[in-house]
């Protein structure tokens, strides 16, 4: 423990340096131009009006992004325009399109024929249809009748389920977490991976490295490289600050012969699964795919990996055998998703609107923040005025405190129109989930706060008519029974200090 300990706070103080270094550097640059200090503040004037014209004219973007943007820069015209430079928008490099461009015609070229088996799986219903279409066209990802939907409602059930199918792997495992730590459940998979590296299996994993920053000693991917595991580190630390890092990877995927397929809000670390309780009982889901859909899993494993490490594999070479799941009796519709934040397609905000705009009778939500945005709030607000049955669990132990007070926040709206919020009193609950009238559900890594929305690659499974779909609700409702639901006089009163320190944390809650 010692070591590790050692390692980790190794590896966090190379990255506090080098941003100490360029920090230092801006500081001394400011000090060496002030005798000149009436052209460096021109220079800098201009910067932040272009910064803020570019803000401006960005019509992809949300209101509320570009305010929390404008508002530093208006403060502080000096140092705004740099500091958007620094940690605005990220645009790729001109290398970045050409590698994304390659991939994207490869997915299409590939996931272009499936598109056909919409016409034969029963979407009679517009809205169904309606959700699936904007999905294929937003992700690429086609929806798949021949698949067996699993729903796994904690942790525990999620990792003995994972290493039962580990063990079955006999061609590839493809591995991609946010957070990986090194423990029970991470030391456990390993075992399993260097075994079936040994029987020929190829084992990868992408993991990211802001996430893995306090969990993983630094240069970890070289120790499970010699392991015989092919490793990919997402957006690693380079030294220099850049708008980049704040895209992160935070999906959680693992897909077997590209046959079962599992996502949902489980990282490999012990917290998932109770091995300790960090922020007392940690509820989190997952759901498990065995069938056709898990190509569309595999196809979106590959074309991140491709991008991240800029090595295009040929995606054919790891599709099962065609019809290989005709066997697999027809279990509703599935539809796995990917959501990039560099195509400023809003894919993992949108299909949750999509349920929410189409409900008729209820919509069940889990998610670990609740910072949302205009239309979120909108749409959630005018579904229960409308008489439909809306409700949200969140925390009641928080991970993060000022996250979990601006969370509080957003309650008071929600309430006045008639949302029921519950918060999860056992400890924390990391799950994302969805579903609507017995007849939708979507499982995944999407949480309703801005960074899962507008900043993060994620990854999501939308079902229709799924057994699971049933299995989300039964377990939302069993959730829901020991949780408190929130009155806003639970809250109490917000002295004037505690409001003012709200109003920031509202007008920056883009980038908390």
């Amino acid at each position: 423990m010692g070591k590790r300990l050692y390692r980790i706070l190794g590896k966090l103080l190379y990255v506090a340096l080098f941003v100490t270094i360029q920090v230092a550097a801006l500081i001394v640059m400011f000090l060496f131009f002030r005798d000149q200090f009436a052209y460096f503040y021109i220079v800098c004037m201009l910067l932040s009006l272009g910064a803020s014209i570019h803000i401006l004219n960005n019509t992809t973007s949300n209101p509320a992004y570009k305010i929390a943007w404008l508002i530093p820069i208006l403060l502080f015209p000096i140092f705004g325009g740099l500091l958007y430079l620094l940690f605005g928008k990220y645009r790729m490099t001109r290398k970045q399109r050409a590698a994304s461009r390659a991939i994207r015609e490869q997915i299409t070229s590939i996931m272009e024929p499936e598109h056909a088996a919409m016409e034969g799986l029963g979407l009679q219903v517009p809205d169904a249809a309606i959700q699936v279409r904007y999905l294929l066209r937003a992700s690429g990802s086609p929806p798949s009748g021949h698949t067996q939907t699993e729903y796994l409602p904690i942790g525990e059930t999620f990792f003995a389920a994972l290493l039962r199918e580990l063990e079955k792997a006999e061609s590839f495992i493809f591995l991609e977490y946010f957070i990986v730590e090194e423990g029970t459940m991470w030391n456990t998979i390993l075992e399993i991976l260097e075994r079936k590296i040994k029987q020929g299996v190829e084992v990868r994993l992408m993991y990211d490295d802001l996430g893995c920053l306090l969990t993983l000693p630094r240069h970890y991917d070289r120790q499970l490289r010699e392991k015989g595991l092919q490793v990919c580190v997402f957006n690693p630390f380079n030294s220099i600050l850049s708008p980049r890092f704040n895209n992160r990877d935070h999906r959680k995927i693992c897909i077997i012969d590209g046959k079962t397929g599992f996502t949902g809000g489980i990282n490999l670390a012990d917290e998932y699964i109770n091995a300790y309780a960090k922020h007392g009982h940690w509820k989190d889901t997952g759901v498990c795919l065995r069938g056709s859909a898990v190509w569309g899993m595999t196809v979106q494993y590959l074309a991140l990996w491709g991008f991240a490490s800029g090595r295009v594999d040929a995606f054919s070479h790891y599709r099962p055998t065609i019809g290989w799941a005709e066997s697999i009796p027809h279990d509703g519709v599935v539809l796995p998703y990917t959501d990039l934040p560099l195509d400023d397609e809003l894919v993992g905000e949108t299909a949750y609107l999509n349920l929410i705009h189409r409900a008729k009778k209820y919509v069940y939500i889990t998610t670990p923040y609740l910072i949302i945005d205009n239309e979120m709030m909108t749409s959630l607000c005018t579904a229960a005025k409308a008489g439909i049955d809306v409700r949200i669990i969140t925390p009641h132990i928080p991970d993060k405190k000022t996250v979990f007070f601006l969370t509080r926040s957003y309650y008071a709206p929600l309430q006045k129109a008639g949302v029921h919020i519950y918060e999860y009193t056992p400890g924390f609950i990391h799950a994302k989930t969805m579903v609507c009238d017995d007849e939708y559900a979507i499982v995944g890594t999407i949480n309703l706060d801005y960074r899962s929305l507008y900043l993060h690659v994620e990854d999501a499974v939308w079902m229709y008519r799924s057994s699971a779909v049933h299995d989300v609700k039964k377990d939302f409702l069993q959730t829901q029974a020991v949780s408190q639901e929130m009155h806003p006089e639970d809250l109490g009163r917000i002295g004037w200090l505690k409001q003012i320190w709200l109003g920031i944390l509202h007008a920056f809650a883009p980038l908390v």
